[in-house]
């Protein structure tokens, strides 16, 4: 027997348990337009395109951080590996101080915010925000980056949010070809 087909709206539930179980990669987006630095964590970051390269993420509209994010002309996004995990852990932590005493930032020659230990880094304009469900998707075209340096760091382990926990991706995890 068939299933019938609803076009009835899914649930929020339904939704967040779907997705629940799809891993993500993890990045921190920070932006500051005068009125002092902001910090968020996000796994909804994606590329987009390569000429010119560009990069997707959404923000929350319940984020504290995102209406500076969203006036920002310029971002820098962060792709964050395992190592990295407490600066994810506190950019997705509510109500804390993300560029307080013992966190490791500093500002690009450009003015923006950034945390320097990242693995990778990407300054860029923010060229359209997108309203999508309580959220918006921002598009941000790439001016300048920090690429990961595999001599610097060459264990380098991505970190993965998926099913509310924190993942790592190496070697172990792998599948045979």
């Amino acid at each position: 027997m068939t299933q019938a087909m609803s076009d009835e709206a899914l649930s929020t539930d339904e939704f967040k348990f779907a997705f629940r179980g799809h891993p993500a990669g993890v990045g921190i987006v920070t932006a500051d337009t005068g009125e002092g630095p902001v910090a968020m964590t996000v796994s909804s970051l994606f590329s987009v395109g390569l000429t010119p390269p560009t990069l997707v993420f959404s923000a929350s509209v319940l984020s504290s951080a995102s209406p500076t994010i969203l006036a920002a002309d310029t971002v820098v996004v962060h792709l964050v590996g395992a190592e990295q995990v407490e600066l994810a852990k506190l950019g997705a932590t509510s109500g804390v101080d993300r560029f307080g005493p013992g966190v490791e930032w500093d500002r690009l020659p450009t003015g923006e915010p950034f945390y320097p230990g990242a693995a990778a880094w990407i300054r860029g304009r923010v060229s359209q925000v997108v309203p999508a469900g309580g959220s918006n998707l921002i598009v941000v075209e790439a001016l300048q980056a920090k690429p990961h340096d595999p001599d610097a760091s060459p264990d380098l382990s991505p970190l993965v949010y998926h099913n509310r926990g924190w993942h790592v991706i190496g070697e172990h995890s792998k599948l045979d070809d």
